[in-house]
């Protein structure tokens, strides 16, 4: 049982890790894409709209590629527990946005 949630923190962390490493890549780029003052008179949607959309994409094919990647390394009847880290992800992934515009 303690060797479970020794996993569980080591898991955890190789997660943190990804999700930082996969922000600061795809913030860095995608720094040139955008308008980084929100307040103009001229419309700054479609520049950051794009923006968000490839982030996402990108964001996305990175976890697909984390997945196989994982997916293919771990045992058979641990695979259904990485569904929890994908779905963690997703959930992160408003909160990368917000922090990309900001």
């Amino acid at each position: 049982m303690e060797r479970s949630k020794f996993s569980f923190w080591i898991w955890l962390f190789y997660f943190i890790l990804f999700e930082v490493v996969v922000y600061l890549g795809l913030s860095y780029l995608l720094s040139g894409l955008g308008e980084s003052n929100q307040v103009q008179e001229e419309n700054t949607v479609v520049p950051n709209w794009v923006k968000a959309v490839v982030f996402i994409l990108l964001y996305l094919l990175c976890m697909l590629i984390a997945v196989m990647v994982v997916s293919n390394m771990v045992p058979n009847k641990y695979r259904p527990q990485l569904m929890k880290w994908v779905y963690l992800g997703l959930l992160g992934l408003p909160v990368m946005l917000i922090l990309l515009f900001n």
